[in-house]
């Protein structure tokens, strides 16, 4: 599927069913997944059917696998990715935020051939722009007049100039601790409760790190593409390389290898 066609689509649901629900949420409206941040809402379940049913529509052959799809089907992440196209669909990433009336929430996809990552596409619905990759072409940001930023992630500086963001919720507790009192070595770090926003955040060379404990699809597996065409070093935390099919084993990314190591030894242990 063209990339454009997809940021299209992530486009329309986010103006048919996500915004107009922005700060309109009844209580009913709102419900809870697997923990008090782990939230789904109605804009969740209506941009996923609108965003299927508009990719199904273009291309029948494809296979959708949406987060709450899942949510409601866990057995939909052991498909196989194999000779086929499927498309990861995050219809409200930060949906805690979207509850919550905080305007840091983001629509992904995630484009992956025969188990290959080749596209991903992140839209703010506030900033109506998208930031987006094909694999080997570089990651852009497209502005709504049609104007293209190529974006790049932040060059290396030492470990105690690093400015990141880590999201260490998901981390073994003795882990956590560990990694929580490393982290006093960086100059910065936070955690938006909201990957796209983080990694559209990288992508334009304002974070020198990114960590995630926990790792679905359609949270990551475009997000990954866009920061390794931004020029970012990515791997999961035992150096193993990031496929679309790992769910667990936490993610790194940084500006280059050699900060990568550093990040990893003297941080983010394992």
């Amino acid at each position: 599927m063209n990339v454009d066609r997809l940021a299209a689509i992530l486009k329309q649901a986010a103006q048919e069913e996500i915004m107009p629900r922005f700060r309109r949420l009844d209580e009913g409206t709102i419900k809870t997944k697997s923990s008090a941040f782990d939230l789904v809402t109605e804009a969740d379940v209506g941009a996923e059917r609108a965003i299927t049913a508009a990719i199904r529509a273009h291309r029948p052959d494809y296979l959708v696998i949406g987060e709450e799809a899942v949510a409601a089907n866990p057995r939909l992440l052991d498909t196989s990715l194999e000779d086929r196209i499927v498309i990861f669909v995050d219809p409200v990433d930060g949906t805690a935020n979207f509850a919550g009336g905080l305007p840091l929430f983001a629509v992904m996809a995630a484009v992956v051939d025969n188990g290959e990552t080749v596209a991903g596409v992140i839209y703010d619905p506030l900033g109506d722009d998208v930031v987006m990759a094909e694999r080997g072409c570089g990651a852009f940001q497209v502005f709504p007049d049609g104007r293209m930023v190529r974006q790049a992630f932040a060059e290396a500086v030492p470990l105690s100039e690093m400015g990141g963001l880590a999201s260490t919720s998901f981390l073994p507790m003795e882990q956590r601790r560990e990694v929580m009192t490393n982290l006093a070595k960086v100059r910065m770090f936070a955690n938006y409760r909201c990957a796209g926003h983080e990694y559209r955040y990288a992508a334009g060379g304002n974070v020198h790190f990114m960590m995630y404990g926990k790792l679905m699809p359609w949270d990551h597996v475009g997000g990954a593409l866009i920061m390794r065409e931004a020029g970012a070093h990515v791997a999961k935390l035992d150096g193993s390389e990031y496929r679309p099919t790992d769910t667990s084993g936490g993610l790194l990314v940084a500006s280059d290898k050699d900060s990568w190591d550093e990040l990893r030894r003297e941080v983010f242990t394992v």
